[in-house]
């Protein structure tokens, strides 16, 4: 026994080492030394001598001279030489001096950038990025082959991803397929970073924005009544945002304000210093005042100095950045409005430019840097608050203004057509799977095409073009990427970023919870699908005969093996969500539908031959053995609201299980659905006169007895002939064997009998959150008690995370144990979960699976709201 079960284990998982393995091949070597979490220099940010620590000479071939850092936000001039007589060629821009736009991945790219001087693309460099596609899927050449498209294009022209439309004077880039996120967002980069320079060195025109009209009314406002108005706003930045530890100081704290309007100016600075500081300004020019009310740090900067840069603070409108020079600062010497607050730094700034209106909605920027507190390194921060004069005080209202897309939207919008016929699917789907009993009841052993049309339909659709087209196959990755964010920071355009799988993550989530994870498994997973079509034409041309299933005891024990994967990647992915996402090639999908077999190096290709293979001979193999996505679906799988239908004979009839593809289904013809891929089969057998034994029998008595053939019931036998009960009709031998309806068997907690509504409430409320019983105390004494002490501690880590010492890694630890002994407490006193609908009282007993699916589930939600909780409360932040 031991021998032959690992004998299977081993072979998957040297198979497993083979593609781990390509990491050794030249292929993977040259990958392992391109940009993907590449280290970049410590200093990188604060250099003035920039293209000392990047290879500026790669995006702007010809120059060999290259300035310091200038201008805001920086750039370096390219020069041919460094002689006095040296020619400017053009500029060099590292993007995250510009913007931190993230990708998919949350972090954005870092990219070089070479212009010339009439603001033209001459090079594009990735530095270094954080997307998982181009990890161990999509090669990075892809990424470059992308960059290379601008070159020639300028800053000045108007540049989307897609196909190029002359009439609206757009021109298009070629996306990279499985990577539409990323591309889009390196889109939004470059052309943010290249029409920043672009306009401060005069290559791009200013923006021209109409003047702001003030309407007055003479009123002073005290400081709750601007704040209150929106006139005055508040940016804050808290030690942990910067990578410092967490404090109830926060690192700055500004407020700042519109200074041209005479109502809000006259209440903050006072009439006679409004008056004094509009004489001052010229034409076209508007002032704003900042003051620090907390924090060590300073928004003027350490290192100004007379004819420097205040380096700390901007004012960004649209596509503009406005900086600010000596000459464009005022000392504050104090604000006149009533409850103004205390402050330690103030400063009223200047804006020169004409491109700047008072009317339009404007942000400040506080630019600084982040520690990483892993590795010490600093990357460029930028913490903006955004400002727009109350419509009131506006004469003929706010302008109207139309903010730039999102990346997320930009997606959905450029395949509206798309993404509504995916969801079509979807729910078409849905709709059929929910109306199975009507036509399972139309089908028999013999036609089963009532439901195999629709299933093989949906089969085609998911593998043709769900997989191969849209390349929108769920992952474990995913499933990583949603744990930690619910967990950690939930972020919305992360996860509206791509469409598809956000839509098929909805049907996911929806579907596992009414039926199971067999829906999405067993009809619309693209690899599954994949498998089971193998298996099935195979089985149509010849191979029939050497086609099998594992003994079952062998499929019980090595069913466990998706799970164990499952786990493993879910511990990995807490430490590096870097090392989680390489192993998670042990999914072929990204090999199969996202970059294509013939595009990796051979051990992947060789890792899908070698599935798809055995797919000939055995159903489904990797659904069922290997599969951490199915296993991760497996698990709230436990509490599915409905599930597939079985009679009283069924515990003794074994042609369901004979023909059960995914051997769901055990001794007693109870179905486990954890493993049911919902093929429908039993459904259909469950009402087939001459395919199912019982009905079978009872048919041929009717038959020879001259008796009616009544319809089926819903309990799966023929309406009772008055006053015959259908009781009747159940042999001997099921009616002394165990209920099969229910994975294990019926119970129901002595205290939840008899009980009215609000007493049922609040014993749900104690049943979840209250693991102890008495019968728990009796029995395990001791283990209770452990219990409880373990309980009071993680209660004290939870405190110790709200005051900010304890890390999420640490609370996470004590979370995951406390979880591990409530399940043997709960196994020795409660053992019971529910079955089927949440507010009906279905107990059953439950097995150690069962109570771990429930815990897990439990105390995964219970430990997202908690940490949500305390980042509402602002005591966390990940």
């Amino acid at each position: 026994m031991f021998s032959l079960r690992h004998r299977f284990t081993a072979w998957l998982f040297f198979l497993f080492l083979a593609v781990v393995a390509a990491g050794t091949s030249p292929h993977a070597l040259a990958a392992s030394s391109t940009a993907y979490e590449a280290e970049l220099p410590a200093n990188l940010a604060t250099t003035p001598d920039m293209c000392s620590l990047l290879p500026c000479t790669d995006v702007f071939p010809g120059a060999t001279h290259f300035s310091k850092r200038k201008g805001q936000p920086p750039y370096v001039e390219a020069y041919d030489n460094d002689s006095a007589q040296k020619k400017l060629l053009g500029y060099v821009m590292l993007s995250t001096d510009i913007t931190d736009t993230p990708a998919y991945s949350g972090k954005p790219v870092v990219t070089l950038i070479g212009m010339d001087t009439q603001g033209k693309y001459v090079g594009v460099k990735v530095l270094k990025h954080s997307e998982p596609i181009l990890l161990l899927g999509i090669p990075e050449s892809a990424l470059i082959n992308f960059n290379n498209q601008y070159l020639g294009k300028s800053a000045s022209d108007n540049i989307e991803v897609g196909p190029s439309r002359p009439d609206e004077n757009i021109l298009g880039v070629d996306a990279i397929s499985g990577a539409t996120v990323t591309v889009i967002a390196q889109n939004q980069v470059i052309q943010l970073s290249g029409q920043a320079v672009g306009r401060q060195t005069g290559i791009i025109e200013p923006t021209v924005r109409d003047p702001a009209k003030f309407i007055t009314t003479e009123k002073k406002y005290t400081w709750d009544d601007l704040v209150k108005l929106g006139a005055v706003q508040r940016l804050l930045v808290k030690p942990e945002q910067v990578g410092l530890p967490r404090s109830t100081e926060p690192f700055i704290e500004l407020w700042f304000g519109d200074l041209n309007h005479p109502d809000i100016g006259i209440s903050l600075i006072g009439k006679n210093n409004f008056e004094r500081l509009q004489s001052d300004l010229k034409e076209g020019e508007n002032a704003f005042f900042i003051i620090k009310t907390a924090g060590q740090e300073s928004f003027k900067g350490s290192g100004f100095v007379r004819g420097g840069i205040f380096d700390r603070v901007q004012v960004k409108q649209g596509a503009d950045a406005f900086t600010f020079r000596d000459l464009d600062y005022l000392n504050l010497y104090g604000l006149d409005a009533e409850n103004a607050p205390r402050y330690n730094e103030a400063g009223i700034f200047i804006i020169r430019s004409h491109a700047f209106s008072a009317a339009y909605p404007w942000r400040l920027a506080f630019l600084g840097n982040r520690i990483d507190r892993a590795t010490g390194h600093r990357s460029f921060a930028v913490f903006e608050s955004k400002y727009w004069l109350p419509e009131k005080m506006l004469e003929g209202g706010r302008p109207k203004v139309q903010e730039p897309d999102a990346p997320w939207v930009r997606v959905w919008k450029t395949q509206a057509v798309k993404i509504a016929l995916f969801a079509f699917i979807l729910v078409a789907v849905t709709i059929v799977y929910a109306f199975r009993e009507k036509l399972t009841r139309l089908s028999t052993h013999k036609n089963k095409w009532p439901v195999n049309g629709f299933k093989y339909i949906f089969w085609a659709i998911s593998m043709g073009w769900i997989g191969f087209v849209l390349m929108a196959q769920p992952s474990i990755t995913q499933v990583l990427t949603w744990f930690h964010a619910l967990l950690f920071q939930w972020t919305w355009s992360l996860f509206l970023s791509d469409p598809f799988i956000f839509l098929f993550w909805l049907f996911i989530i929806v579907t596992v919870f009414l039926f199971g994870r067999g829906l999405f498994c067993g009809w619309m997973c693209p690899f599954g699908s994949l498998q089971e079509s193998i298996y099935k034409i195979a089985k149509a041309i010849g191979f029939k005969r050497f086609q099998t299933q594992l003994p079952q005891k062998w499929h019980d024990r090595l069913k466990w093996g998706k799970y164990i994967v499952f786990f493993f990647l879910l511990t990995v992915s807490l430490f590096s969500m870097g090392w989680a996402e390489k192993l998670s090639e042990v999914e072929p999908f990204k090999t199969t539908f996202l970059v294509g077999v013939m595009n990796r190096s051979w051990p992947y290709g060789l890792f899908v031959a070698v599935i798809l293979g055995v797919s000939i001979f055995i159903e489904r193999p990797y659904c069922k053995y290997i599969c951490p996505l199915g296993a991760s679906l497996a698990i709230p799988s436990t509490f599915r609201w409905f599930g597939l239908k079985r009679k009283q004979d069924c515990n003794s009839c074994k042609a369901c299980a004979v023909g059960c593809g995914a051997q769901a289904i055990d001794v007693d013809g109870r179905i486990d659905h954890r493993e049911c891929l919902h093929c429908l089969d039993c459904m259909i057998l469950y009402t087939d006169t001459k395919g199912c034994p019982p009905l079978a029998k009872e048919r041929k008595r009717r038959e020879r007895d001259g008796l009616e053939i009544t319809p089926i019931g819903k309990n799966g036998y023929f309406i009772p002939i008055h006053p015959a009960k259908f009781e009747d009709q159940i042999s001997p031998k099921a009616k002394n064997g165990v209920d099969p309806r229910m994975p294990t068997d019926p119970t129901l907690p002595a205290h939840k009998r008899d009980v009215g509504l609000f007493k049922w409430v609040l014993l749900e409320v104690r049943d979840h959150l209250w693991p102890w019983s008495s019968e728990g105390w009796r029995s395990k004494r001791a283990l209770q008690m452990a219990g409880i002490a373990l309980a009071v501690a993680a209660t004290v880590a939870w405190v110790m995370t709200a005051m900010g010492h304890l890390s999420s890694g640490a609370i996470i630890g004590w979370w995951f144990g406390w979880s591990v002994y409530e399940v043997l407490i709960r196994m020795s006193g409660r053992r019971y979960v529910k079955d089927g609908l949440w507010w009906h009282d279905h107990y059953r007993v439950a097995g150690w699976f069962d109570m771990m699916s429930y815990v897990a589930f439990k105390n995964l939600m219970i430990g997202a709201a908690l940490f949500l909780v305390l980042q509402a409360l602002g005591l966390f932040t990940p």
